[in-house]
């Protein structure tokens, strides 16, 4: 690109929380910026072109991916953020509210990505930034399904870094633990309850919420993306924040026995 131009990035589910922050932090590190949001918003905010775009359904992606090539030409940097989040026993979902889950966070990426895909191969280069998580490291009692979509994040993006590398697209992970946003208030609650997990569901919500409450900025994951997105030789993860350096440092380390008894106990279950 001529150095006059800035390079362009689009960011999902930029409205608030992490997305806002890393929109926010590219703009001012200098990249012409669009954020989606599943609803109509004002077209410009602080110098972020915002645009509508339902991450499920094919036809809005493909209309948002025109929209920032007719705007602005080309798209360098993809941020697949939006996503949501689920609490609860596994069994307490039926398998169409798993499905709804996985349509946003796992197959929601994968239509951006790849409506994305054909015009960082026209150019000869691109970096696809998936936001994935510390539970797609370790086990997440009563979060088992939503911690599935964040597996499946982990080993489809560095499955396709690996095919990307020769058109000059690089695929990299982020890895936040706890961060202080209202993802809480948006969890999704099981459709299909049981009394026998009333406790413990209430017992991990009580969990989350004092998690969150102490937990990272949005803008310490916003940092971590923006050097993720800029690094010339980027690493496949970037975790963000001091307690996920530890969880991924503790999951490689630790005896597999000792971070078992340590997770339970980190959770309120017996051990």
């Amino acid at each position: 690109m001529n150095k006059t131009t800035p390079s362009v990035a689009l960011v999902t589910g930029a409205s608030s929380g992490i997305g806002r922050a890393t929109a926010k932090a590219l703009q001012s590190a200098g990249f012409r910026v669009f954020g989606t949001s599943r609803r109509a918003t004002a077209e410009s905010s602080d110098g972020i072109t915002m645009l509508a775009c339902d991450v499920t359904d094919d036809a809005s992606v493909a209309k948002l991916v025109d929209e920032v090539l007719a705007k602005a030409g080309r798209i360098d940097l993809l941020v697949n953020n939006a996503g949501i989040g689920l609490l609860g026993g596994a069994e307490e979902s039926s398998i169409v509210q798993a499905q709804s889950l996985f349509d946003v966070n796992v197959f929601g990426v994968l239509r951006v990505t790849n409506a994305v895909l054909p015009t960082m191969r026209r150019q000869g280069m691109g970096r696809i930034v998936n936001l994935s998580s510390v539970l797609g490291l370790i086990p997440a009692p009563y979060s088992a399904l939503y911690s599935s979509t964040k597996h499946a994040i982990e080993g489809y993006s560095e499955s396709l870094d690996h095919e990307l590398r020769p058109f000059g697209i690089r695929v990299v992970l982020i890895e936040p633990a706890y961060t202080r946003t209202s993802f809480e208030e948006n969890l999704a609650k099981p459709d299909q309850l049981l009394d026998i997990y009333d406790a413990a569901r209430a017992g991990m919500n009580a969990i989350l919420w004092k998690a969150i409450a102490a937990g990272d900025a949005p803008e310490v994951v916003a940092r971590a993306v923006l050097k993720a997105a800029t690094e010339s030789a980027p690493r496949r993860r970037y975790t963000a924040g001091k307690m996920a350096r530890q969880v991924s440092f503790l999951r490689r380390f630790v005896p597999a026995s000792a971070f078992d008894k340590s997770l339970r106990k980190q959770n309120g279950l017996p051990v």
